[in-house]
């Protein structure tokens, strides 16, 4: 199974030079939760943004760079569709970003994990539009600001719409 994973605004801004925008713990806790011990796929740009390689996951970077050195346990491929042949078909497997690379994996994906922060940003990355005829909400889960949190946000999960009802 793929599955999309990402924190999203209102205008479906993911972040402005290669950071995310805004501080929520618990979309941390969350994005952590359901991807350890998972392989999650990103490109190369969205890597470079952790200080080092997330715990506990396998991570496969796209990269175009022919001789780009990854730490020990990463992968290095050159397109999505390696990076989906080089992750196991029978777990599922995250794609994290950027926003390019969400684009290319949209209309193949079987699930979608968002955060949805009731903000709207200055983006120069953005998550493709969500097609109510190809998607379905089948979790929702809002959340109001806090004290560790200065947006409002909602979890939501939507799967491939059944296509033939």
């Amino acid at each position: 199974m793929l599955t999309l994973i990402a924190a999203i605004s209102t205008n479906n801004a993911l972040g402005k030079d290669n950071q995310l925008v805004w501080h929520l713990p618990d979309d941390f806790k969350r994005f952590k939760a359901l991807t350890t011990d998972h392989y999650i796929i990103m490109g190369r740009k969205t890597f470079e943004s952790f200080p080092k390689p997330l715990p506990n996951r396998t991570h496969v970077i796209i990269t175009r760079q022919s001789n780009y050195e990854a730490p020990e346990g990463c992968i290095v491929v050159s397109s999505l569709e390696e990076a989906i042949a080089n992750s196991p078909k029978s777990e599922e497997v995250f794609i994290v970003g950027g926003g390019e690379i969400y684009k290319q994996s949209i209309d193949i994906a079987d699930k979608v994990d968002l955060t949805r922060v009731h903000t709207t940003v200055e983006a120069d990355t953005f998550f493709p539009e969500i097609n109510p005829e190809k998607w379905e909400l089948v979790f929702e889960e809002h959340h109001p600001k806090d004290e560790k949190h200065a947006f409002d946000f909602t979890f939501q999960t939507f799967i491939k719409a059944n296509r033939n009802s």
